[in-house]
């Protein structure tokens, strides 16, 4: 199954070495440029896209403001968002997590490393790096106010969570793989992923990094 990426930045000599980076994997197809948040966000439409390549810093709309269009849009429900980033922990990221972004690459990266990037987050398996999942996670323990008072479809989402479900939820948000919460609860990495795929279903997070925002908000991590 082909991947369809829309590319998203205002340097177009950017745009043009990443489509043709995406280009050359036989399972991504760039469907679309834009050169600012407000095309990225008709593109993501228009084309019929899987995955929008958005950088942060650009002209008419940011990609934080496009990312958190694309993530209230209900037609764009399997839309997720990459975000690039000059640095993997920038003052944006923390943002663009609660935006609604599905994993974030450095603009360092190298070809494989975007190519792999793109596979990852448009299956929702995970955040990208470990490094920056943990970084971003201090975050939410650090900032002064990480966590909004719960609303009433935070709360009906949290008592649909069995007792199973709401444990590995809480360890999905200190970043641990599922491999490693399988070790540290001697499961199989397969009965892990199938609890933490069936809690996000249940809680409506569209990816692993938005069922981390969920694990913050609903009070699971502390």
């Amino acid at each position: 199954m082909t991947i369809r990426v829309v590319i998203a930045d205002d340097q177009p000599l950017l745009r043009s070495g990443f489509k043709a980076l995406i280009s050359s994997a036989p399972d991504l197809e760039v469907v679309g440029e834009a050169g600012d948040g407000r095309e990225a966000v008709r593109l993501a439409r228009a084309a019929r896209a899987d995955l929008v390549l958005m950088d942060i810093r650009m002209p008419v709309l940011d990609g934080l403001a496009a990312t958190r269009l694309i993530s209230a849009d209900e037609d764009l429900a399997g839309v997720r968002v990459l975000i690039l980033t000059t640095f993997e922990i920038d003052e944006y990221v923390f943002e663009a997590l609660r935006a609604g972004a599905s994993g974030f690459l450095g603009k360092s990266a190298d070809a494989e490393e975007l190519i792999q990037a793109v596979r990852t987050v448009s299956r929702g398996d995970s955040l990208l790096s470990p490094a920056a999942t943990r970084a971003l996670i201090s975050r939410f323990l650090t900032d002064p106010a990480p966590q909004q008072p719960q609303d009433d479809d935070t709360r009906r989402a949290l008592a649909t969570l069995t007792d199973r479900e709401r444990q590995l939820t809480a360890l999905v948000a200190t970043g641990l793989s599922n491999d490693e919460i399988a070790a540290q609860l001697v499961l199989s990495p397969a009965t892990v992923k199938t609890h933490v795929n069936r809690a996000m279903t249940k809680v409506a997070a569209r990816d692993r990094a938005q069922l981390v925002v969920f694990a913050h908000r609903s009070g699971l991590a502390r």
